[in-house]
């Protein structure tokens, strides 16, 4: 019976590799489709949007944190997939009497490279995950990012204002872009808008997730900022952390660019 790890270094037992696996993180469930899995994703959540066809075609089993227990029961799966950050590990617990769980931590690329790896090998497709990994690597390594005093703080969320703090996979990708993340607060910190003035950021980027900022909020954060560049920034290439980030390099590049212009 293969034994393999997850990234919180549990042992998850498979009879073979999988047939019915679901998935309960987007970015994973991307990548599963892209390593050449087809009808083996039988479940995925309602946020899982890509591809979009494979959305349109495969089961919903909820959100990432209100997931249908009882649907994946039925669905009779032989392996879940989840995430340590994205998920309810109460929730999570619950799964784990149904079939194996395989569980990813990811807080920088590494880490996320690391998880292709660990995917691609339980699912059969090793090959296919050591080349992607290989692309994905080369391509950060092929652009060299400005090193800059600019301070960023990255919102993900209105209402309460929350910032990706310390500790993130988005955390890490400013770094690579060469930017300083305002807060020194870890994970997720909530911060009012007299804090958010007081620590003055040179740039204040509106993820299009998992709230979905767009143009109508910037003049919300005009006001409070003055002296701050309000961007709106596609939210998907800084915290999805699968086959996605085979484009997060280029698009980093063209950010930073436009950035360094103005």
């Amino acid at each position: 019976m293969p034994v393999f790890r997850d990234q919180l270094s549990r042992k998850v037992e498979l009879s073979g590799i999988p047939k019915r696996i679901i998935s309960i993180v987007p970015s994973q469930t991307e990548l599963l489709f892209y390593l050449g899995l087809n009808v083996e994703v039988i479940g995925i959540t309602k946020f899982c949007i890509h591809p979009a066809d494979r959305f349109n075609s495969t089961t919903k089993v909820g959100g990432t944190k209100q997931l249908d227990i009882e649907k994946i029961r039925l669905l009779n799966p032989d392996l879940i997939i989840a995430n340590k950050e994205e998920n309810d590990h109460l929730q999570v617990e619950e799964l784990m009497n149904i079939c194996p769980v395989w569980i990813s931590d990811i807080f920088d690329l590494e880490s996320a490279l690391q998880m292709i790896v660990c995917i691609g090998n339980m699912i059969g497709k090793p090959g296919r995950a050591n080349v992607l990994c290989t692309e994905i690597n080369g391509r950060f390594k092929g652009i060299k990012f400005p090193v800059t005093e600019l301070r960023v703080a990255y919102l993900i969320w209105r209402k309460p204002y929350m910032l990706a703090g310390r500790g993130t996979f988005i955390d890490s990708m400013l770094q690579t872009c060469g930017l300083n993340n305002v807060t020194e607060g870890e994970r997720y910190p909530e911060i009012d808008a007299d804090a958010l003035a007081a620590a003055n950021p040179d740039l204040l980027f509106l993820s299009s997730e998992p709230y979905p900022f767009a143009k109508k909020h910037i003049e919300e954060f005009r006001a409070l900022l003055p002296n701050a560049k309000i961007v709106l920034v596609d939210g998907e290439m800084f915290s999805w952390y699968g086959s996605r980030l085979l484009y997060a390099p280029v698009y980093f590049k063209q950010l930073t660019n436009g950035l360094l212009k103005n």
